[in-house]
């Protein structure tokens, strides 16, 4: 079965790209807005070899990561904790869920600017979209979790006279350990995402920031190699919750 699914990611990929090069060899893309492989490739090699605007490549790509990693450590931080405590507590949920339903609901640009105004133009901001961007999806899956932990587990727990912590400990947390790594695995997807958004408004580093700098100055070809290279690292980033899922929970197949 996996043998099939990864022949067919092969042939889509590679069927992808022959269209590309042969419609480049035949001009049949505007080179302006549809540069070729060659082209593309050049601008990588020269964004490694040059960097870009005075900055090295791994510079921006650090620049990037480091903005999403604090970001993701505080989702998964105050995301885990507030997730647990509402799916145990109805009253905090009741409390917490209104403000996290109307927010999430909107796109990361339509509170961007405020965000801005409140916390300045530096990295602050731009790591407190990525953390709203991605604290309500492991937020909501976590909730879910708690609240489908069988009752029965923490019945016959508490008929033997285990303590409320232990209870937590040994039952619930276990039991929503697939919800948190799902979650996450989701939460890095809408973040990484968002990158765009983030590094928008006054930025002068980042991957997304290159891109959209590049873009201005009808770069195309770095445009490309640009968002060839955010692709590879989500890839990687991705696989790596994947194997950390399939570490994790051996019985769970990972899509």
């Amino acid at each position: 079965m996996k043998k099939n699914y990864m022949k067919v990611s092969v042939f889509s990929v590679a069927a992808v790209l022959g269209v590309w090069i042969v419609g480049s060899a035949l001009n049949c893309f505007n080179p302006t807005f549809i540069p070729s492989v060659k082209d593309v490739l050049d601008a990588f090699r020269n964004l490694w070899e040059n960097g870009y605007k005075g900055y090295p490549l791994m510079y921006h790509i650090a620049a990037s990561m480091r903005r999403l990693g604090i970001a993701m450590l505080l989702v998964f931080i105050v995301g885990t904790a507030l997730g647990i405590a509402c799916g145990m507590n109805r009253k905090i949920l009741a409390a917490v869920d209104p403000f996290i339903q109307f927010y999430r609901a909107l796109p990361p640009l339509a509170y961007n600017t405020l965000i801005v105004l409140w916390m300045g133009i530096g990295d602050g901001s731009k790591i407190m979209l990525l953390f709203l961007s991605g604290f309500a999806p492991l937020f909501i899956q976590i909730v879910f979790g708690v609240q489908k932990v069988p009752q029965d587990r923490i019945n016959g727990a508490k008929s033997l006279g285990t303590g409320n912590f232990v209870i937590f400990r040994d039952v619930i947390l276990p039991s929503v350990l697939p919800d948190i790594l799902t979650g996450l695995r989701t939460a890095v997807g809408v973040s990484y995402a968002t990158l765009v958004a983030a590094e928008m408004i006054a930025s002068a580093s980042g991957l997304a920031w290159m891109v959209l700098d590049a873009s201005k100055y009808i770069q195309y070809a770095t445009v490309y190699a640009g968002i060839f290279i955010m692709g590879g690292i989500a890839l990687l980033i991705d696989g790596g919750l994947k194997l950390l899922i399939r570490k994790a929970m051996p019985w769970q197949e990972t899509v």
